[in-house]
């Protein structure tokens, strides 16, 4: 369809014109209090960065602010009141978010500081040798790429991975060439940081189980728009991050299956990873302590259940549906900007909600700060993913991500900025 800009203005603006957009986003745009931030010239906010960071509902402030007023203590080792309520709630923010990914034990959900963490931890624990064989993709962000090229420097293993195709999906015509009675590990974005694309990974995890190899999942830009199963998905590890889903930062998650990670050795020593120490030797705690050494991120870990409730009462078909709906809505409009190429697929069904484009003659840079002027808040340079800046022959690109609070109106904006940013740099 061809783009024109909805008649929307102003916080009372009408949604329903754009079919899939949320009912109530204008309800939901209230639970966030840095949306009502203007800048100078009383120049409104228009965040579409949200791919890098969400931004964060009240009552997930709210919790966290009860946490430290009202509660704050370490966890486990306390035999006060206080340390009590918070390990309670501690390990309430685990039950959570074990619902959260319909995990079959709540024992397999493990803290992190953050999905890189998470990813780390992995390949650091997952035996591999020379004749082993580590298979990534071209579209990872560099935390699903770096910790693996390590391991298999390490190990003597290879290390291998899916091409892309032009449009920006993986290339499965090396599936059978790649996946082999050797390959060990198969290590892959849900949901492209980059691309916006979201990879067949059910299809993918069934095929790679076929030849024995474990499947890792770096699920950061797909648990925030996606309903994620783990039982679902076929994954044996799946990693998140929480400042994306609405939650704080500096609290990851590790999920994994229980017969794996019963068999991985600890990650890193110290605090409540242990069952005894001796001078000799140690014993480790059991899931999902093992991994879980030193004073943990507590208020964080508490902040994340609640951010998990808040998009799970939302629902996350109706985000999902959202995200495809704005997304869809952001393609016309771009499409619309003579001089702009979209990278990754340009068919809203197939991606998330991060959509990557050049402005031919601008400098992605330099598209950033004149938007940012505009009080328009999007990404530049290469997105922790060069690999896949590479493939498309780019340096750096502007990125432009959307979430569940996204209005149309912010998509408007964005397209006129952008008009402005042409006239101002003088490219047609």
């Amino acid at each position: 369809m061809s783009w024109k800009p909805m008649d929307m203005t102003g916080s009372s603006t009408p949604v329903s014109d754009l079919p899939g957009v949320l009912s109530d986003l204008e309800v939901i745009r209230k639970d966030f209090p840095i949306l009502s931030r203007t800048f100078d010239d009383d120049i409104p906010l228009v965040y579409l960065d949200s791919a890098n960071t969400s931004h964060k509902p009240q009552v997930v402030i709210d919790t966290m602010v009860d946490h430290l007023e009202q509660h704050n203590a370490n966890i486990a080792r306390a035999m006060h009141r206080l340390g009590h309520e918070s390990t309670e709630a501690f390990e309430g923010a685990r039950h959570k978010v074990a619902a959260f990914l319909n995990a079959p034990s709540v024992d397999e959900v493990i803290f992190t500081k953050n999905a890189s963490e998470a990813l780390n931890l992995v390949a650091n624990t997952i035996p591999l040798g020379p004749n082993d064989r580590v298979v990534i993709t071209e579209m990872e962000h560099h935390s699903n790429i770096v910790p693996w090229q390590l391991a298999t420097q390490r190990a003597g293993a290879q290390l291998r991975w899916f091409g892309l195709t032009d449009d920006g999906s993986l290339d499965l015509s090396q599936l059978d060439e790649l996946l082999t009675p050797n390959t060990k590990v198969v290590a892959l974005t849900w949901v492209s940081n980059m691309l916006g694309t979201i990879n067949p990974v059910a299809e993918i995890a069934r095929r790679a189980h076929e030849v024995g190899a474990v499947v890792v999942l770096d699920a950061s830009q797909a648990a925030p728009q996606l309903p994620v199963d783990v039982q679902a998905v076929g994954a044996d590890f799946l990693a998140f991050t929480g400042h994306k889903v609405t939650g704080p930062t500096g609290i990851g998650v590790l999920w994994g299956k229980r017969a794996l990670l019963d068999n991985l050795p600890p990650f890193l020593g110290g605090g409540e990873m242990i069952a005894t120490v001796t001078m000799e030797t140690s014993t480790w705690a059991p899931l999902p302590h093992k991994f879980e050494a030193g004073t943990p991120p507590i208020t964080e870990a508490i902040g994340l259940g609640a951010a998990v409730d808040y998009i799970s009462e939302i629902g996350l078909d109706r985000i999902h549906q959202h995200e495809q709906a704005i997304t869809g809505y952001l393609l016309d409009g771009l499409a619309s900007v003579s001089g702009v190429t979209v990278l990754g697929p340009t068919d809203p069904k197939l991606r998330g909600g991060a959509v990557s484009f050049e402005l031919a003659g601008v400098h992605p840079h330099d598209v950033a700060q004149l938007l940012d002027s505009k009080g328009i808040a999007v990404r530049a340079g290469h997105h922790c993913a060069k690999p896949a800046h590479k493939r498309f022959g780019v340096q750096a690109s502007t990125r432009a991500s959307s979430y569940l609070y996204t209005t149309p109106a912010e998509i408007d904006a964005l397209i006129d900025g952008l008009e402005f940013t042409k006239s101002y740099f003088k490219v047609s």
